[in-house]
């Protein structure tokens, strides 16, 4: 069942993913060339994409979204709200691999999508939506900013394992 309770601009629709938009989302991550994540399509790895999809589905913190377009998965992100002690127990919310189909940029697929999460954040009683994008994604950057975000923290992390 969709998520929107009515499609989006050029009939774009947003809802929870399914284990069968897997394929899609596999091909939307393994085509950024920007992400560095390592991701594939080959059928190898499609136990690890498959363990990973029903770790989020079994977590009642985050959801997975798909933004379809004409039956066509064109983009996804993931939305996780976390309650932390600072602010006197505030929720915030953590906007999380937000990607949208390269031949589809500057239809505002993803605009619908952030302002989507940025919805469920506030109805889920989140006091801040954070996310985090790669220093190269020049681009994205730009984008967030057009939609309010703020560049308000320096972002660390180190690779484990």
């Amino acid at each position: 069942m969709p998520v929107t309770p009515e499609p989006g601009p050029g009939g774009l629709v947003i809802r929870e993913a399914r284990e069968g938009d897997l394929p899609a989302l596999v091909e939307l991550f393994a085509a950024d060339a920007v992400g560095g994540h390592g991701d594939t399509t080959a059928p190898e790895a499609g136990e690890a994409y498959r363990a990973a999809f029903a770790e989020i589905a079994a977590d009642p913190r985050a959801q997975l979204y798909v933004a379809e377009l004409e039956g066509r998965v064109v983009g996804t992100f993931q939305l996780v709200v976390v309650t932390s002690l600072p602010g006197r127990g505030a929720r915030r919310a953590l906007l999380e691999a937000v990607q949208v189909d390269a031949t589809l940029r500057g239809r505002r697929i993803g605009e619908a999508m952030v302002r989507f999460a940025m919805d469920k954040a506030t109805a889920a009683g989140a006091a801040t939506l954070s996310l985090t994008s790669s220093k190269r994604r020049t681009d994205a950057h730009r984008f967030y900013r057009r939609l309010g975000f703020a560049n308000s923290h320096e972002g660390f992390k180190i690779a484990l394992g």
